[in-house]
């Protein structure tokens, strides 16, 4: 239930070949539980702490960002989450996730009058999810048992500690996940996700670029 919550909230960021500022990302909390989840967003950097539990922040896109094809961030675990299986629905947590929403571009416009849930649900939208954590490897491709056709999972890195720089082809992930090329970028996700294995993660993520 929980990711399904997820995956009807994705959303995220303004960006101009830049970095990206987190100080004005929303932050849903899931109305099925008390979410222990912070998320600390300033210029440049999002910090974040998950107490057993499992939330997720957002921002629509521009249009501007629209034929965004490629990013760049870094991201630093101090306290991880244990490995697991990230195909498995419940049992599957992480230390981040950083979503990126397509959709056609003659439906992109239309995002923004969207409630999030009627954005996810749409059949034609697609969702690359980049996941720091899991017992999987770097590039690694997952279906995602929550999104059903419309959503895979690229594995950059396993559950552990550690920096890490991050320098994503969107493009070429999309034609690899999806046979196609991507349409319109029209939204960004960061989540947490610590609640099944009931452990604290801390976390941060830094210096996104989308180019």
């Amino acid at each position: 239930m929980k990711h399904a919550l997820i995956a009807l909230v994705l959303l995220t960021a303004p960006a101009n070949a830049g970095p990206i500022s987190f100080a004005d990302w929303k932050t849903h909390w899931f109305a099925s539980f008390f979410s222990r989840v912070s998320f600390d967003g300033a210029p440049g950097r999002m910090g974040v702490e998950a107490d057993g539990s499992v939330s997720i922040t957002y921002k629509i896109l521009p249009e501007s960002e629209w034929d965004t094809r490629g990013a760049k961030w870094t991201w630093q675990v101090d306290h991880s989450v244990p490995a697991t299986d990230l195909r498995q629905k419940g049992g599957d947590d992480r230390n981040l996730a950083l979503y990126f929403a397509f959709l056609p571009k003659d439906q992109a416009a239309d995002a923004g009058r969207s409630s999030l849930r009627k954005l996810l649900k749409n059949p034609d939208g697609r969702v690359l999810v980049y996941v720091h954590g899991g017992a999987h490897k770097r590039g690694d491709l997952l279906a995602s048992p929550y999104l059903g056709a419309r959503g895979k999972t690229v594995v950059l890195r396993p559950s552990g500690s550690g920096r890490h720089a991050e320098n994503i082809n969107l493009a070429a992930d999309y034609k690899r996940a999806f046979g196609a090329e991507p349409g319109a970028l029209v939204a960004l996700a960061l989540s947490a996700d610590s609640d099944d294995t009931d452990v604290e993660m801390v976390a941060a993520i830094e210096g996104l670029r989308l180019e």
